[in-house]
């Protein structure tokens, strides 16, 4: 990783800021990004404590213009963009198709999907310009069945793997691998509100006993962004402790 420039957006917290983590530990400049400005200096603080490089750009992922002022961000900063990481996205309202308002849906698709579709554009075109990269967008399980009360959720999840598989057609051939990791319920800050019944519910959903570790999912996006995964495009990585076996 050493002279690689990664971009993470959502880094904050949860899996974004394992992500970030891991990568600097590695030796790669990282560009940290989200809404929550001070938790992300934070994140960019304590990396650099640990001796590792990184810079905090705050961005609203729904917006294309802040998306592509992120890009441009990480080439100043560092001269170039070779890994990024879409990770940042929001759970959103939870009703029933019929009941759900449609600014409920609209905001889920703009955070979860638009804003990736948004990134991709600018990313790809910054990585054409240093001879290629890797994208790596985080997804859900929910990428590959339902869940009640989660439409937006999960059609936006949906959605993105096969945006994924797009990019992976299109741009594979100029040295840009895109991928795709679904993580089943993970202990981040989007399930901190679950009371422990609920959490307890989520966690029967796993065969493996427990809710997934952000670290864990960390180290499979550190593998995909790096070229130890060099003929890995157009795929779709559950890392769910077996939820999708059920």
């Amino acid at each position: 990783m050493k002279n690689k420039t990664v971009l993470v957006t959502g880094s904050a917290s949860g899996i974004g800021k394992a992500a970030a983590e891991l990568f600097a530990q590695n030796g790669a400049n990282v560009v940290v990004s989200d809404v929550q400005a001070e938790a992300g200096k934070a994140v960019i603080d304590q990396i650099i404590k640990n001796g590792g490089k990184a810079a905090f750009f705050r961005a609203e992922v729904s917006k294309p213009e802040d998306m592509e002022a992120l890009v441009d961000f990480a080439v100043k900063t560092y001269g170039r963009l070779d890994i990024a990481v879409n990770n940042a996205g929001i759970g959103g309202e939870q009703n029933p198709i019929a009941d759900m308002s449609i600014e409920g849906w609209n905001k889920v698709i703009a955070v979860n999907l638009s804003s990736v579709f948004y990134g991709m554009k600018y990313q790809i075109a910054a990585m054409l310009k240093t001879g290629g990269g890797s994208i790596v967008n985080i997804s859900s399980i929910l990428g590959s069945v339902g869940f009640g009360n989660a439409a937006a959720y999960t059609a936006a999840k949906h959605a993105l793997i096969g945006l994924t598989q797009t990019a992976a057609l299109e741009y594979s051939a100029m040295n840009i691998r895109t991928n795709a990791v679904g993580p089943g319920f993970i202990e981040t800050p989007l399930l901190s509100g679950l009371d422990a019944e609920m959490k307890k519910g989520l966690i029967s959903l796993h065969p493996i006993g427990r809710l997934g570790k952000s670290e864990e999912v960390a180290e499979l996006i550190y593998w995909l962004g790096s070229d130890k995964s060099s003929f890995v495009t157009g795929s779709y990585y559950p890392i769910d402790g077996g939820y999708l076996s059920r």
